[in-house]
């Protein structure tokens, strides 16, 4: 009976149905997680869309890590603006990048609390403290930092940089020559500055 020509044209036919219906289910699915996976990144946000709240059992040290990422991100995102002459969204993204700074330094002072004499948690304090414009403070976190860690190369290049910007060129240099065994971007970075040829972003 199955060597009628109709029949075997039947049966390819519902073979291929099948198959066809279970490549649909198939990729139906694929599309369904692609689909969610999308959502889920969008609902994630940028960095600079997030202020650091309901992150459970997250440290408060890295809280205080994710503002002071998401100020410097919408530092560059002011900076875009200013370069397009429009100083309306560039004020905008400064004043946030300023409230997630003080949000950040509240943070690295009670983690400070919990787990004192950390250099890492210092430079930190040390870098908000600057970026409010409290240079004394900042400078006072930094040096107290280098008592504990007197290598840690982002405090010696942060506060090189506050030397620079309070009109100590010479001080600057020292923290410069603290780096030069490094041979990492923190030298690079600082010397850059000094010479003039990059301007300090933080």
């Amino acid at each position: 009976m199955l060597n009628c020509p109709l029949i075997k044209k039947m049966v390819v036919k519902k073979n291929f149905n099948s198959y066809i219906a279970i490549m649909f289910k198939k990729i139906s699915v694929l599309i369904v997680i692609f689909l969610l996976s999308i959502v889920s990144a969008f609902s994630a946000g940028s960095p600079g869309d997030s202020d650091g709240g309901n992150e459970g059992n997250v440290s408060k040290y890295d809280k205080g890590h994710k503002l002071v990422l998401s100020g410097k991100y919408l530092e560059k995102k002011a900076d875009k603006f200013l370069k397009k002459g429009d100083t309306t969204k560039a004020e905008k993204n400064l004043a946030k990048a300023e409230k997630r700074y003080e949000k950040a330094f509240k943070l690295f002072l009670e983690s400070d609390k919990e787990k004192p004499n950390n250099a890492d948690t210092l430079n930190y304090l040390g870098f908000t403290s600057r970026k409010l414009g409290n240079y004394t403070e900042a400078e006072r976190y930094y040096l107290y930092g280098l008592k504990i860690k007197p290598n840690h190369k982002r405090i010696n290049q942060y506060l090189g940089e506050l030397y620079l910007n309070t009109n100590r060129k010479g001080k600057a240099i020292e923290q410069l020559t603290i780096l030069e065994s490094c041979n990492c971007k923190e030298y690079d970075q600082l010397k850059e500055i000094i010479d003039g040829k990059r301007i300090s972003k933080y």
